[in-house]
């Protein structure tokens, strides 16, 4: 995986690698310390306290024992001021504007954590392209031309291969297929390693997994879902925040959370009895 450094790079050469290369980007350094301190208590702190949240693509091997080995903490975004900031990196808005769109958006801010003994994930994709094996359900010829999606991981423990870093197949985003028991995976993958503040950003269509931890500490990251502004967020965001958040949200938080984006809207109501063009 490329490296990039946060502070100074070529916006056109990190989204080339996303689309054409590997699928995988590193930003080293990405984050101070203390911000991941921070958020790192944060998310600690509501997943020893809370019971286990829904997550994806486990691999138990028919031992029910193991699912709360993996645990999600979502909506960061309600969970503290640290996160609107994590979301907004200069380096991930550079990029995500161009891979993306300008308009890009937020489908989800959540944290992975995964506790000693996680048995890790099957290889997948992320949405929206997470059920592309049923085909059928997606528009005739959709392929890797264009992105509909980016993730970005945020790593608050050293991701090691002991510890259950990601693991991922460079290349595979370009063929946009879903992974099969048949595939070679586990033969061919690399890892998505790294310290506590870096951050890794992939093009989600990108065969991916976590993968067991071995280790006797945790690894926990933030992870990021980000779409273009038309594709539907797979996490509903804005039912978890109140008014007062909306109201003091940054410029950027706003776009994410596709308030700048007017659709859908109601069209069949009065207009004061002037006609609006709708655009067709």
């Amino acid at each position: 995986m490329r490296d990039f450094d946060w502070r100074d790079f070529d916006v056109e050469d990190a989204v080339a690698e996303l689309m054409d290369g590997e699928g995988a980007i590193r930003f080293p350094g990405a984050f101070p310390d203390e911000t991941i301190r921070e958020a790192r208590e944060i998310i600690m702190t509501i997943s020893d306290r809370e019971p286990p949240k829904l997550t994806h693509f486990q691999r138990t091997n028919g031992d029910e024992s193991l699912l709360n080995r993996q645990r999600r903490v979502w909506n960061l975004l309600n969970k503290g001021a640290v996160f609107s900031r994590i979301a907004q990196h200069p380096a991930a808005v550079a990029v995500l504007r161009r891979f993306l769109g300008e308009e890009f958006i937020m489908g989800s801010i959540c944290a992975s954590r995964l506790l000693p003994g996680s048995p890790g994930q099957e290889p997948h994709l992320d949405y929206p392209y997470w059920d592309f094996h049923r085909q059928a359900t997606f528009p005739m010829r959709t392929n890797a031309s264009f992105p509909l999606n980016a993730q970005a991981t945020i790593m608050l423990d050293p991701f090691t291969e002991e510890s259950g870093a990601t693991a991922y197949l460079p290349g595979s985003q370009k063929s946009m297929r879903y992974p099969t028991r048949d595939d070679p995976f586990f033969d061919r993958c690399a890892r998505m390693l790294g310290e506590p503040g870096d951050m890794v950003i992939f093009f989600g269509a990108t065969w991916h997994c976590a993968m067991p931890n071995q280790s006797q500490a945790d690894r926990t990251g933030i992870l990021i879902e980000y779409l273009p502004k038309f594709v539907k967020p797979v996490e509903d965001l804005l039912s978890g925040l109140d008014q007062e958040f909306l109201d003091n949200a940054d410029p950027m938080i706003r776009q994410l959370l596709g308030l700048n984006y007017p659709y859908p809207q109601i069209f069949d109501k009065s207009q004061g009895g002037t006609e609006q063009g709708i655009g067709y």
